[in-house]
């Protein structure tokens, strides 16, 4: 195997362990990647201010492409760097018409410093254990622009629900889902792991050939089929291991350090 210029993986549930670790085996696998001058970067739907075990994890290197491509985020000085946002007007817009045909939802949206929720919002695990942010109306939840608006249904089907909401409002905002929950991840229209991770990569003037992807859920597959050679780890979703060029180990057994090892380790 040859090596790549550039490494670009997913965290939850690809490149991290169920319980949200960083196995000691995977963190040695990213310094492996270091070593040789190539370069990593972690495309997650997390928003920064969950980045900071994984930051610690890799000693503070390198950059996140977070919110599912909305923000670029500097690992050494925890600093948004870049930011694609859904403006005001469309949030509003993509509500009323969320609202108006599944009135069941639920929203909460990610700003470039912060979290905010309706007060139907369930959090998820990762804010179920922190403070679970701030709780407003939804015209106060609008009223500004964000990084990502998330919307959750109380017992749909997450690709059943990703269907409806992007016939609803794919014109105006990129919708995808990544937890298993019924919880519809939105951004800017065009904005995806693929668009972000493409910007960086051209500024380094490495072509999508030199690069390899590791992802495990919907919200990967813009990325894997963007990058050169694409992998899966065992536990995918089952569209992202039709996509995908190769399948590694599960994340439970450090798939993306298999993969790493066989290509740096000499």
């Amino acid at each position: 195997m040859g090596s790549p210029r550039l490494i670009a993986t997913d965290l939850d549930g690809t490149a991290l362990r169920s319980d949200g670790t960083v196995s000691p085996r995977t963190v040695a696998a990213f310094a492996l990647v270091e070593s040789v001058g190539s370069t990593l970067v972690f495309v997650t739907g997390r928003p920064p201010r969950w980045m900071h075990t994984v930051a610690a994890a890799v000693r503070h290197q390198g950059l996140a492409i977070c919110a599912n491509g909305a923000l670029v985020y500097d690992l050494h000085t925890e600093r948004i760097v870049r930011s694609h946002l859904i403006a005001a007007d469309v949030l509003e817009e993509v509500v009323r018409r969320l609202c108006e045909k599944l009135p069941d939802l639920a929203f909460s949206a990610e700003y470039e410093g912060g979290f905010a929720r309706e007060a139907g919002f369930l959090p998820g695990r990762w804010d179920s254990e922190r403070a679970g942010g701030l709780q407003v109306e939804i015209a106060a939840l609008t009223a500004r622009p964000c990084a990502k608006l998330l919307a959750l249904h109380p017992w749909m089907g997450p690709d059943a629900l990703q269907e409806t909401v992007h016939e609803l409002v794919g014109d105006l905002v990129t919708p995808t889902h990544s937890s298993g929950r019924a919880l519809i991840e939105m951004s800017a229209r065009g904005v995806t792991k693929a668009s972000a991770l493409a910007a960086l990569a051209a500024e380094g003037d490495i072509a999508p050939t030199e690069v390899i992807a590791f992802g495990d859920m919907p919200n990967d597959l813009p990325m894997l089929r963007w990058a050169g050679t694409s992998y899966a780890v065992a536990n995918a979703h089952t569209e992202v291991l039709a996509a995908v060029d190769h399948v590694t180990a599960a994340n439970d057994d450090d798939g993306v350090a298999v993969i790493l090892e066989a290509l740096y380790r000499r």
